[in-house]
């Protein structure tokens, strides 16, 4: 049997249509471009300075369903924030994360013979202003948020690498995982965007 795995990645700037995906929710892409993709949900965003998480992980291994798995990645996420002084909460009605009432991170995820695919986007320092070109999950006005408006995104402060490794040890944590595997790879040289990505290989 394979090993679970989780990637942490940038993506270029994206708006992502999930199965439930309506095109009235798409106000206005400009030149951003739109992909269909086969997660659940509705249109969201994905662009630099968004730390995404996919999750490759066998459930029935892991011996927990689907539900249990957003519960995880959304608790995942409030550790995560809340390490770098952020309050954050889920809301039972929306699955997603979120500071006020604003949201920050957002779930996205498929379940085939048992494993998951697709995952998590946390917002962290990036544009917001593409958000405004579509209803976000499907909310309109649903109002989004990121890390750098709420704590200091410095030298001094935090930065997206360290992000990454809080938010892959809370997973790891969550999961009760015994070894872990990690790996990074440089992003390609001609893509202006990225810094640094990481690829993480987790065994149960």
């Amino acid at each position: 049997a394979s090993m679970d795995e989780v990637w942490l990645l940038q993506h270029p700037a994206v708006f992502t249509q999930g199965q439930a995906g309506k095109a009235v929710h798409i106000l206005d892409a400009g030149v951003i471009p739109v992909v269909q993709s086969d997660r659940g949900g509705q249109v969201t965003y994905h662009g630099p300075g968004q730390l995404m998480m996919y999750v490759l992980l066998d459930l029935k291994r892991l011996g927990i369903g689907v539900r249990r798995l957003v519960t995880v990645l959304e608790q995942v996420l409030i550790d995560c924030l809340n390490k770098f002084g952020i309050q954050a909460q889920a809301d039972p009605k929306a699955p997603g994360v979120y500071v006020a009432g604003s949201k920050i991170a957002s779930l996205g995820l498929r379940v085939r013979k048992g494993c998951s695919f697709h995952g998590l986007a946390l917002n962290v320092a990036m544009d917001l202003a593409p958000f405004e070109r579509i209803n976000p999950c499907g909310y309109p006005g649903l109002n989004m948020v990121q890390m750098s408006d709420l704590a200091d995104f410095t030298a001094d402060g935090f930065t997206l690498d360290q992000v990454a490794q809080v938010l892959s040890q809370s997973l790891v944590e969550q999961l009760h995982y015994q070894t872990v595997n990690y790996t990074q790879h440089p992003w390609a040289p001609n893509n202006p965007y990225m810094a640094s990505d990481y690829d993480q290989i987790l065994q149960s």
